[in-house]
């Protein structure tokens, strides 16, 4: 019965934490004028890209644009993923200290980094949806129904997380924000180069193909060229080049968006659970530095 309560107490302690903490957080995102300029700016300047990069009509089936089609989801995925990155890497970094010393006066860890997500997902959120909305407006992305958007937005969204997920944990695993700064080039190539957009996974190497398998961006980029259905445009749409283009690419868009989805969450609670441990390993070694030097 004892125990009981105490797990009681200890979760309702822990809700707590993670709600004070994200009221916190919120309020001092909302007050930095920088981190606001950032984050509602990021958005505009990618689609904007987007806008002068492409030129509308690419998914008309009486007249596709295969290759545009496949770069354009690609974009998405890693539009996605950089909003995700780019929020995520100063979040921890910067607050170490503090968070050393809250944790000494009783703050858990858990709710620390839980608060991080319910903080900064939402605004990925908002930006992914404004992506895929002002895309369809300029005729970038196809005349679909609710179930195709609901899945290129659930695509977006666990894209945005799990690289979230990734900058909290480089974030946490760094010593100053000057060298958080200098992860982002470090964790962007990779999923450039092995998302198997410009490369189709197919056509790498074994030990490329391995790699890709450990990038978030290889598996948003499927989710949404299943969610679009490229594979079925490719096949059947009036361009020559879809069927070359769909044999280059193999199965990558073949299966369900929803496995895709099962692999970023996975990759999300992943990357949130070493990052806890990071932070309960830093907490524990500088309480002990502190002791050590009374």
């Amino acid at each position: 019965m004892n125990r009981a309560r105490c797990a009681g107490r200890s979760g309702w302690a822990t809700l707590r934490q993670w709600a004070l903490l994200t009221r916190r957080g919120t309020a001092l995102l909302l007050h930095n004028r920088l981190s606001v300029a950032v984050l509602a700016g990021s958005p505009v300047m990618i689609v904007a890209m987007f806008a002068v990069l492409f030129r509308a009509g690419a998914f008309d089936r009486a007249a596709p644009d295969p290759g545009s089609t496949a770069m354009i989801m690609f974009w998405i995925a890693f539009g996605a993923f950089f909003f995700g990155l780019t929020y995520g890497l100063l979040q921890i970094c910067t607050e170490l200290p503090v968070l050393r010393r809250e944790w000494l006066a009783g703050l858990r860890i858990g709710p620390y980094v839980a608060s991080k997500l319910t903080t900064m997902l939402p605004v990925l959120a908002v930006a992914d949806v404004l992506l895929l909305v002002v895309l369809r407006a300029l005729d970038r992305l196809p005349a679909a129904g609710w179930g195709t958007y609901g899945s290129l937005f659930v695509s977006s969204v666990l894209a945005s997380a799990a690289a979230l997920a990734l900058g909290l944990l480089a974030s946490a695993a760094v010593t100053e924000p000057g060298q958080a700064t200098l992860m982002l080039p470090l964790l962007c190539f990779p999923q450039v180069l092995f998302s198997g957009a410009f490369v189709p996974v197919p056509r790498m190497t074994g030990a490329g193909e391995a790699i890709s398998w450990a990038m978030t961006n290889r598996w948003a980029f499927e989710a949404l060229g299943s969610g679009v259905g490229l594979e079925s445009l490719w096949r059947t749409g009036a361009s020559p080049l879809g069927p070359p283009l769909l044999d280059s690419y193999g199965d990558s868009f073949g299966h369900p968006a929803s496995r895709g989805w099962l692999i970023l969450a996975g990759f999300a609670v992943l990357f949130l659970a070493v990052t806890w441990a990071v932070l309960v390993r830093k907490c524990r070694e500088g309480a002990v530095r502190s002791r050590a030097g009374r």
